[in-house]
This record gives structure tokens, C-alpha cells and sequence, in this order.
């Protein structure tokens, strides 16, 4: 077992092979440091167990595998195949293009949000919304919550 163990990369020896050097573009060194640090304790624990000591190329995989799904952006877009419009588990229903480029306009910078411009002073948030849904709906007043908290 003594030469399993001893058979188990350092931890600078595998940070030194190409392929893992090639993920500093991903993920700083420090993250590198530490995955090869967890593969190779999990290998330990591994040796301890009966198993013997994993290959240097299975190491190196394994870090590679570990840190591109770190770095991998989410979520990803998917196609809804399900049938269903409205798929809380695909994120609900895709946004016009008037949708997304009033978030954009608004993420971009400030706004008015809790703010009247004419009257110089704070303001509801609520006031955007409720002007809409009285012009549409003619009630007399409108409030709008999300995921079912009315």
C-alpha cells in the first residue's frame, strides 16, 4: 500500500502539465490549486480504501473535468420539447424582445423606479405597474405580485 501512495503526483507536478496550465485562462490558480489538492487527497482516500492509486493521466482528466464544470456559465439554453408553454423547470416562459430590452435599459443604469421625476421626491414602486393595470383593466387601483404571493 506504501507504494501506492507514493506512486500519487504532487501537487506541483500536476499544476505543471500543459493541459492544467491551460485552464489559468478559466480559473485562477488558486481554484487550480485546490482541485488538484481535493483530486489527489481523494485519491489517498481511495489507496486507503483497497483501490489502487490512479494514473497520473486519470488525475489530470479528473482535474480538468472538475474545473471546466466550475467554470461552465449557467443556466444554458435548452429546447422545451415537453409540451408544456409555461415550464417552471425551464424557466418559466421565454421574454419578448420588448421585455428583454426594457430589463436591459433598465439594468444599464439608474432609474425611476422608487422615484417621481415631476414631483422631485420618493415614490412607490408599485406606481409603474398600477398605472398599467388600471388603463387595462379600468379598475380603480392595481397591485402586482409574483409566484402565487397574492
Amino acid at each position: 500500500m506504501q507504494s501506492q501512495f507514493r506512486a500519487l503526483p504532487g501537487v506541483d507536478k500536476v499544476l505543471s502539465d500543459k493541459r492544467i496550465a491551460m485552464l489559468g485562462s478559466l480559473a485562477s490558480r488558486e481554484v487550480l490549486t485546490q482541485v488538484v489538492q481535493q483530486r489527489i487527497e481523494q485519491a489517498r482516500s481511495c489507496i486507503t480504501s483497497g483501490a489502487p492509486c490512479p494514473s497520473f493521466e486519470q488525475i489530470v482528466s479528473d482535474v480538468e473535468e472538475t474545473v471546466r464544470g466550475l467554470v461552465q456559465v449557467g443556466p444554458r439554453p435548452v429546447i422545451n420539447a415537453t409540451g408544456v408553454i409555461i415550464h417552471t423547470n425551464l424557466g418559466r416562459a421565454p421574454l419578448s424582445r420588448e421585455a428583454i430590452e426594457a430589463m436591459r435599459n433598465a439594468a444599464c443604469g439608474y432609474s425611476d423606479l422608487e422615484f417621481d421625476v415631476e414631483e422631485g421626491k420618493r415614490d412607490s414602486r408599485h406606481a409603474h405597474v398600477e398605472r398599467l393595470l388600471c388603463h387595462v383593466t379600468g379598475a380603480e387601483a392595481g397591485f402586482a405580485v409574483n409566484n402565487n404571493a397574492g
